[in-house]
């Protein structure tokens, strides 16, 4: 009797996540009573104050420790200082200039090396041979820290954009490849199964069952290689930049200039922040039934 009316509340769940258009996971998460549904709409209203309140406090402690640090004798601008430098960079043009360079060389490394990891990680994870043939060699090269090969790389490319370009590609490489063979070997080998049993083609299979399962963990990487991306070019862009980021940085530093050095830094931090939000409203364009499940 137990296991009935456990069976009819299962039934009345999802008759009723199909009257209120909401998936049953979702209308599980519903609140119960009015105080629920206050605290849902309290915490819905301070979302975006509760994003700013960590660094709006990390602000406040810099501005802080900073007329600290001037009276120990150890060099920390504070966030007016950094503005005031950000100032001079825009007026002087540096700064307009240097934000694309750094765009494109983070774009070109990138798309070279989401097209490597998607390849490898599709082809491995699909077919057994190609795993055999190239996975363990990928695990191989994937332990050796990016940073480790750059005066290898300078002997081979030299100090040209070759050799940034290289440098953030192989960094961008592995998160993509592993995310994606991950994602492609674990999905559910009963959702396959039906696709056959409809005899549905191998190319149909993967295109409209695997990719579709195996989408939001390849997104993970994704959005992972972007992050690393901006990170491998702070390297890259220390070795003979003419233009960049980076190349404000490193004549910073020969200038003694720590407020533009914290400019430079700034400005990563802003553009990985950028990369991330684009990357969510990108996760939520391409897997809209995951949004329409939080609800």
């Amino acid at each position: 009797m137990r296991g009935r009316l456990h069976i009819v509340d299962k039934v009345s769940i999802v008759s009723q996540a199909e009257e209120f258009g909401r998936s049953p996971v979702a209308l599980c998460k519903l609140p119960v009573d009015d105080g629920a549904a206050l605290a849902v709409a309290w915490l819905g209203a301070l979302r975006p104050v509760l994003r700013v309140l960590l660094p709006l406090l990390i602000i406040i402690v810099w501005q802080f420790t900073s007329s600290l640090a001037g009276h120990t004798g150890f060099q920390l601008p504070s966030p007016l200082d950094v503005l005031a430098g950000f100032q001079e960079l825009w007026h002087s043009g540096d700064i307009q200039s240097a934000i694309p360079a750094s765009l494109a060389r983070a774009g070109a490394g990138l798309a070279l090396g989401l097209v490597i990891g998607l390849t490898f990680g599709l082809t491995n994870g699909l077919l057994k041979l190609s795993e055999e043939l190239f996975d363990s060699t990928l695990q191989i090269v994937r332990v050796i820290p990016f940073i480790a090969v750059v005066p290898l790389f300078l002997v081979w490319f030299g100090i040209g954009e070759t050799l940034k370009l290289v440098l953030i590609s192989l960094a961008c490489v592995f998160p993509v490849y592993i995310n994606t063979y991950a994602a492609v070997r674990l999905v559910d080998h009963k959702l396959v199964e039906v696709g056959q049993t409809f005899n549905i083609s191998r190319l149909r299979i993967v295109l409209q069952i695997i990719l579709p399962a195996a989408l939001p963990t390849i997104l993970v990487g994704v959005r992972y290689a972007m992050s690393t991306s901006l990170l491998a070019l702070i390297v890259a862009e220390q070795v003979n930049s003419n233009a960049g980021i980076g190349h404000i940085i490193y004549l910073a530093s020969n200038a003694l200039r720590i407020d533009l050095i914290m400019v430079g830094i700034v400005v990563y931090a802003v553009l990985g922040i950028l990369v991330d939000i684009f990357m969510r409203a990108v996760e939520r364009f391409s897997m809209p039934w995951l949004a329409r499940g939080a609800q």
